[in-house]
């Protein structure tokens, strides 16, 4: 009698299981790293959208805003009749998101005192757009390294 069992054998089963596992867990640290570069990436437009709208508004108001007018997260960039920016954006995921970053670091916004001039401060996680990883500071100049 001819043994004609089909099928794959325990060996061929590991094997395959073996493959696709060592294969997911080089898609999950490749994802983690693009989830990286995304926050970072929008924490350099976020940071351009705000010095944006704080240009609008000098330009109608010959001023920027007061320090405590600006909240991340919740508040806007308004006068009584115009708003620049509806809702200002806070950090995304604000967590160490490298090295050179503290924990929970989130974006802050400080005026002089005359009105004149301001300074953003946030901290990218690594070198993105030009910007080194680390503290960085926006000011009416532009992006710089802190």
């Amino acid at each position: 009698m001819k043994n004609s069992k089909k099928g794959f054998t325990l060996i061929e089963l590991l094997v395959v299981i073996a493959i696709i596992g060592l294969l997911s867990t080089l898609s999950v640290v490749a994802l983690g790293s693009a989830r990286q570069k995304s926050r970072n990436a929008k924490r350099v437009a976020d940071i351009k959208q705000i010095q944006t709208a704080l240009e609008l508004y000098f330009n109608d108001n010959t001023i920027y805003p007061d320090t405590g007018d600006i909240v991340f997260g919740t508040g806007s960039i308004a006068t009584s009749s115009v708003t620049y920016m509806a809702i200002v954006p806070s950090n995304p995921t604000p967590t160490n998101d490298g090295a050179s970053c503290p924990a929970n670091t989130e974006y802050t916004y400080i005026s002089d005192n005359s009105g004149a001039s301001y300074t953003i401060t946030y901290c990218l996680g690594e070198n993105t757009g030009g910007l080194v990883a680390g503290p960085q500071r926006a000011t009416p100049a532009g992006l710089s390294d802190n």
